[in-house]
């Protein structure tokens, strides 16, 4: 799997992924940083991402655009980047398996 991390979440959790066998980048790595959320969701869409962020506008056009955009929505408050990734790292296994069986949001909470 293929994911994109944006601006609300730390490069850490890009490399964090990176380091599970993915690939993962984060938006300062591809130059959109200050880019507007429709671009952000179409540089995903077209380059086969899965979007990672907080920004509940991501999910707003995961269902009003094409059945191909997928996303993690972040529903942590705002907390430190360790225990970002620790909440990750807990429910990973079943954010792959979501993933791998066709679905196209997964909440972290």
């Amino acid at each position: 799997m293929k994911f994109l991390v944006d601006n609300q979440l730390p490069p850490a959790l890009a490399r964090f992924l990176s380091g599970r066998g993915h690939e993962a980048v984060h938006v300062l790595d591809v130059g959109l940083a200050q880019s507007a959320g429709a671009k952000i969701w179409s540089f995903a869409i077209e380059n086969s991402f899965i979007l990672v962020s907080k920004d509940q506008d991501f999910l707003n056009l995961l269902h009003r655009t094409t059945p191909r955009g997928r996303l993690i929505w972040v529903q942590l408050g705002n907390c430190r980047t360790p225990a970002l990734l620790e909440a990750v790292e807990r429910v990973w296994s079943s954010i792959e398996n979501l993933f791998a069986a066709g679905e196209r949001v997964v909440e972290l909470r």
